[in-house]
């Protein structure tokens, strides 16, 4: 789930980035034992350091105990730094190209992809676990490591539309029909990775131009725009912890499995599998990295049974390592969608800003 933090503390993370210390480098000269055992390329002079600065996303979360067990095995003492959501974290990479902020991201994700690849912030990896099931989850170069994925998808209170006598509403077009007037809350797409997902999953749907009509039939039906997914989930949504007054909210396909009371047998919520955007997470080893050794071997971990197994019950996304046994409640409550709208990366990348700006004037001109 995505989050938003203040843009008052990028200037800090800056100094953070340049004050990484005991930087060296590891040259073609150095013997191929020692770079096979540092999981770096014989081609090219690498960067290390006995520190690693991670930049991700602030929803990123992982166990202490996992955590601690990077810097035990590798002697890398991490540093996390998270200057808000996928968007923020994107925007921040770029602008700070000629004095990075770290040496690793993890949290841009398919909606943004485009971008960084574009303004050349990333150096290539490819990791050697990475699993063959990802060919599907692209990007197809070596930029960008697929580590996680989930489906954007409008989620519904099914206590709320029982009690109503409502039948649950199916489809992108049932979200604009009469009988859900006044029900649904989006994130706003200019802040908020989800918000950004469901527009794309709008224009996939609809294409383009005809997204702005769809959009204009759910200003119309009095849709809710908040600026991201906790105001919009834990605020305005009526089938989470902030009881609010929308029964219908754009979050994750996951997103029920935590919403099962305890002791419970049903959830409370269930994702509409016909209004899915599929978004994949990814890491990137960034240009200009004080430790890039560092970073190839933190994309490494990421990619270890050890990290996918947290990543379900710790950011509420499938593991790109399909061998990794999901949490039980995951079958029943948080199924993937069998189809989900599909955009491809590059017309996202040259079209994104576009379609922001449309959708702004559309829907909060």
């Amino acid at each position: 789930m995505r989050k938003h933090t203040s843009v008052l503390a990028v200037a800090a993370l800056v100094a953070l980035a340049g004050c990484t210390t005991k930087s060296s480098s590891v040259t073609a000269a150095t013997s191929a034992a020692t770079l096979a055992s540092d999981g770096a390329s014989t081609s090219a002079e690498l960067t290390r350091s006995d520190t690693l600065t991670v930049v991700t996303h602030d929803s990123f979360a992982l166990s202490d105990e996992v955590k601690k067990q990077f810097e035990s095995d590798t002697g890398i003492q991490v540093t996390y730094v998270a200057p808000g959501d996928a968007g923020t974290v994107t925007n921040q990479i770029i602008l700070t190209k000629d004095a990075p902020l770290g040496d690793v991201v993890f949290g841009i994700d398919n909606t943004f992809a485009g971008r960084v690849i574009k303004a050349g912030v990333l150096s290539p990896y490819v990791a050697p676990g990475l699993p063959t099931t990802t060919a599907d989850l692209g990007p197809r170069d070596d930029l960008l490591t697929p580590i996680d994925y989930g489906d954007v998808c409008v989620n519904a209170d099914k206590k709320w539309f029982a009690d109503k006598g409502i039948a649950l509403p199916k489809t992108l077009d049932d979200l604009a029909a009469p009988a859900y007037k006044d029900q649904l809350v989006v994130e706003n797409p200019a802040s908020s990775s989800p918000g950004l997902a469901f527009l794309a999953a709008t224009v996939g749907a609809k294409g383009d131009p005809g997204y702005l009509d769809y959009w204009s039939a759910l200003t119309a039906n009095g849709v809710k725009v908040a600026k991201g997914w906790t105001e919009a989930y834990t605020g305005d949504f009526s089938g989470s912890s902030g009881k609010g007054p929308r029964p219908l909210v754009v979050s994750y396909s996951t997103s029920p499995a935590f919403e099962v009371p305890k002791g419970g047998k049903e959830s409370a919520t269930v994702a509409l599998l016909d209004t899915c955007f599929r978004q994949v997470e990814y890491a990137g080893v960034i240009k200009g990295a004080q430790n890039e050794v560092g970073a190839q071997k933190f994309i490494d971990y990421l990619l270890t049974k050890t990290v996918q197994a947290e990543i379900p019950g710790q950011m509420y996304m499938y593991p790109v390592d399909s061998s990794v046994e999901l949490p039980a409640d995951w079958v029943k409550f948080a199924p993937l969608a069998p189809k989900p709208i599909a955009v491809d990366p590059t017309t996202i990348a040259d079209k994104r800003e576009q379609w922001i700006k449309d959708w702004t004037a559309k829907v909060l001109g």
